[in-house]
């Protein structure tokens, strides 16, 4: 939480040090490095450069996504000022450098991250899939006991009918062992009357800005990385991944949302020894998975083979371990889930993730 202030902090350190100019006017403060004296039009300048970054930095301190506009103009008022008094005023450049590049970086993320918003407010349009009515036994009577079971555990009997959701994760990423872990926050959204999966993630690689998108929309899959939120790093596309989201978005619903295993385009095949395999499917593509769950009803793990390896390009089996169970607002959610690829002579955890909240039956003035 602290951390999250230092930047604020240095930008309003160097918005004050540009009221040295206008305050020396008054003769109230002695400054050797100002050898000229300012013509009084530039001392009022100097004042509002100063209160643009003082501006800028309760913006940012208060996370505006539009911190970064009043960033640019208060680096660009304030770098006209240094050239103007190049002399007395050169070593200021250092910082505005740094405020404008951190301030660019921001800029290139909220226009990245406009097609996700755009498309979160078109999800939003869609009807209720399962309707306004509250889940009842009824609704869950065709179910497989152990799902009952899990439901129920969830705290999702009696509560409205989930037509959507949005949930926001902390965690981290790698490509395999031998790669650093990629810290990341994300911010996803979940549609099912038209099944929709977007997810907005910001991370960093090797101390760089990282932003990345993955849609799934109407049985088809994206995933777009960007460096800086401007250079490609990554961008896959195509039938593979079109099923690997299928698998991801039934993922999502058996572990974030419980009460939307109601769904009829489930099918459930087999329960053995108290778990119990299902198939989904959407937009004529049809994948299935194992649900593991524990005594007290809990799901522990989900196991698909139908999910494709980035690297290998091969599907391989893939599991997402869930553990320590928490309330939010009123469900008994998992907290902490891995997910784990099976190669032949290993499995491989590339990603970890904390569930930090979850919303059901979001609304556009949630927005």
């Amino acid at each position: 939480m602290i951390k999250r202030y230092y930047f604020p902090v240095l930008i309003l350190i160097h918005g004050m040090l540009h009221l040295t100019g206008f305050l020396s006017e008054f003769e109230l403060v002695d400054v050797m490095q100002f050898r000229q004296t300012f013509p009084k039009p530039f001392n009022n300048l100097w004042l509002i450069a100063g209160l643009l970054f003082a501006f800028t930095a309760f913006l940012l301190a208060f996370r505006n996504r539009r911190w970064w506009l009043c960033g640019i103009v208060a680096v660009a008022f304030s770098q006209v000022l240094v050239i103007v008094f190049w002399q007395e005023a050169k070593f200021a450049t250092i910082p505005n450098v740094v405020i404008l590049v951190a301030a660019l970086t921001a800029a290139a993320a909220c226009f990245f991250k406009r097609k996700f918003d755009r498309d979160v407010k078109t999800g939003l349009q869609q009807k209720a899939y399962f309707g306004d009515s509250l889940l009842t036994e009824t609704d869950i009577s065709q179910l497989p006991d152990p799902v009952k079971k899990y439901i129920r555990f969830a705290g999702c009997m009696g509560k409205a009918k989930v037509n959507n959701f949005r949930v926001e994760f902390t965690g981290k990423l790698r490509k395999d062992e031998q790669s650093a872990w990629m810290p990341f926050t994300s911010e996803q959204y979940n549609f099912m009357h038209t099944p929709t999966r977007l997810f907005f993630m910001k991370a960093w690689m090797k101390n760089l800005p990282v932003a990345g998108y993955h849609c799934f929309l109407d049985g088809r899959a994206s995933m777009d990385i960007r460096l800086f939120s401007l250079f490609k790093v990554q961008y896959q596309d195509g039938p593979e991944m079109d099923l690997s989201e299928t698998v991801t978005f039934f993922n999502d619903m058996c572990c974030l949302a419980p009460a939307t295993l109601i769904d009829k385009r489930i099918t459930w095949l087999e329960v053995l020894d108290g778990n119990v395999r299902a198939s989904f499917t959407n937009n004529h593509l049809t994948v299935s998975a194992w649900l593991h769950f524990n005594e007290a009803g809990a799901l522990v793990n989900f196991i698909s083979l139908d999910r494709y390896a980035a690297d290998t390009g091969t599907q391989l089996p893939w599991a997402t371990p869930l553990k320590d169970y928490q309330e939010i607002n009123g469900f008994n959610l998992m907290r902490d889930a891995e997910t784990i690829y099976s190669y032949p002579d290993r499995d491989l955890c590339y990603g970890t993730f904390r569930l930090d909240g979850v919303k059901y039956n979001c609304i556009i003035k949630d927005l």
